[in-house]
């Protein structure tokens, strides 16, 4: 941008006079007398603003803080560190244990169960008496005594178990649950991927955000150092009697306004740092420094058909569906088991004593096999089977649902990609076409050809080109990361993170 330098008056103050007088009686002679009035009524309204703008300037003192050292960082190294440290990638990672455990668990249904047990016990309840002594093996003639029979004294025995039990059969229905946990396995690995892509894609975007921000703040304090020569200008010109108190107000105001955007600018760039390390996982306070600048890169043009069969091919997300539904076919498989047959296998030896570690008892081992087969229920396994059946087709309904969102996903990403980068090219040839366009209307000012109005307005037509510039840019980056993360592509090596 161009700016002003301060001219020195050599005018006397009479001749001043003489200009301003001749000023006010052509301003007489062009406009009623009620405009004017108007127009007195408008300057003096105005006169506040340098005020204003000086209480705004001395204020911005009391909300900054001591910087504190910034740390150098790479959008790399903020990747790496967000998939180290990211809570979202905790929790996923997880649910993946979670669902491995599950595994074993399901697993270990198809292994026998063995038990031990240790019991003590007395009482004189007649059958556990006449039991207990035939187990210690110590029962006699005399103990068919009807007294001893019907009201023994009580008796104490220790008991020591070991049995097992082995579901041989059970119509598959444990094979179908094995089936089922492994599934479900493979849908949780599917999410962490997914959730990796998901936080390299919001670290991006952040990264970039902090870049843009900076860029802004850059624009903001160009744009009020060429509000400052112009306001500066316009109070020479004023001094000299060459403008009305009108243009140097408007100069003034729109001093004041690059001021409150110089304010907001630095606020966005504090907050996009923020932003840039809650998604990298660490505190928000923390301080880093981009080492990268934002700048207009060359990469890879994607084809649209070839990037949506990559999708629906490499999305993690469906993946995660397609195992999902998988489960629920086992699920099913399951619910129509429960209608077989089952056969148990079990066994046991126990060794009964009258005292705990004295000898003198006795031991016994049963074993057998066992089938069972439900006869009637209140039809509760058929709506079982129902339910899983429904559960299958709301699945399956879940995947054509989400086939058809990565299609539209992936041509909303494409479409947002191809509009920013042809918008970087337009917004580029902007720039300098509104750079020549303020430079022209700065020396017609200067040569009294136009007005501040217009001056103004090629001033805020190149501070717009610059951010609509680099906003450009960043949309270009962050759609080129939003075209990959929806073709399931997105990852630390991917062309948008490397250098």
């Amino acid at each position: 941008m161009q700016h002003f330098a301060h001219a020195n008056s050599d005018t006397s103050h009479s001749a001043g006079r003489a200009r301003r007088s001749r000023m006010k009686v052509l301003h007489q002679a062009f406009f009623p007398a009620g405009f004017m009035k108007l127009h007195r009524v408008f300057v003096r309204a105005l006169r506040t603003v340098p005020l204003a703008a000086l209480l705004i300037g001395f204020s911005v003192p009391a909300f900054s803080q001591p910087a504190a050292e910034s740390s150098a960082l790479s959008l790399q190294q903020a990747v790496k560190i967000a998939l180290e440290k990211n809570p979202l990638r905790k929790v996923a990672l997880a649910d993946t244990k979670v669902a491995s455990a599950d595994v074993r668990q399901a697993r270990s249904v198809l292994m026998p169960r063995l038990t031990f047990s240790e019991t003590a016990t007395r009482g004189n309840d007649p059958v556990y008496v006449f039991g207990s002594r035939l187990r210690q093996q110590r029962f006699t003639a005399a103990d068919f005594d009807l007294n001893k029979l019907n009201t023994p004294l009580p008796f104490g025995n220790f008991s020591t178990r070991f049995g097992g039990s082995w579901n041989l059969f059970d119509s598959f229905s444990s094979w179908h649950g094995v089936s089922r946990a492994k599934e479900m396995n493979e849908a949780a690995v599917h999410q962490l991927e997914r959730t990796d892509q998901e936080i390299v894609f919001r670290v991006v975007d952040a990264y970039y955000g902090a870049l843009l921000a900076s860029k802004q703040l850059e624009v903001a304090e160009q744009a009020a150092k060429t509000a400052q020569a112009i306001m500066d200008r316009s109070q020479a010109r004023f001094d000299s009697g060459l403008v009305v108190e009108s243009d140097l107000l408007t100069a003034k105001v729109r001093m004041a306004a690059r001021q409150q955007e110089l304010i907001r600018a630095r606020n966005n760039l504090d907050l996009a740092r923020a932003q840039l390390s809650t998604a990298m996982g660490v505190p928000a306070d923390s301080s880093f420094q981009p080492t990268e600048a934002l700048a207009q890169r060359t990469l890879p043009v994607p084809v649209l058909q070839e990037v949506e069969k990559q999708a629906l091919v490499n999305r993690p997300d469906l993946k995660r569906i397609q195992s999902e539904e998988a489960a629920q076919r086992q699920s099913v498989a399951i619910a129509k088991s429960s209608f077989g047959p089952r056969v148990n296998a079990f066994a046991g030896w126990e060794m009964d004593n009258p005292t705990f570690v004295a000898g003198g008892g006795g031991n016994n081992w049963l074993g057998g096999l066992e089938v069972q087969f439900d006869i009637f229920q209140g039809g509760a396994k058929r709506a079982e089977l129902s339910r899983e059946r429904a559960l299958q087709e709301r699945v399956t309904a879940t995947k054509q649902v989400a086939s058809d969102g990565v299609r539209l996903e992936v041509r909303r990403a494409y479409y947002n990609l191809d509009s920013a980068r042809q918008e970087v090219e337009v917004a580029r040839a902007t720039i300098a076409q509104a750079q020549e366009s303020l430079r022209i209307n700065q020396d017609r000012y200067d040569g009294g050809l136009t007005t501040i109005t217009d001056l103004l307005g090629a001033e805020e037509a190149t501070r717009r080109s610059q951010t609509d510039y680099w906003e450009a840019v960043y949309r270009f980056h962050t759609s080129y990361a939003s075209l990959e993360l929806a073709s399931g592509t997105l990852n630390s090596q991917s062309p948008v993170v490397m250098p």
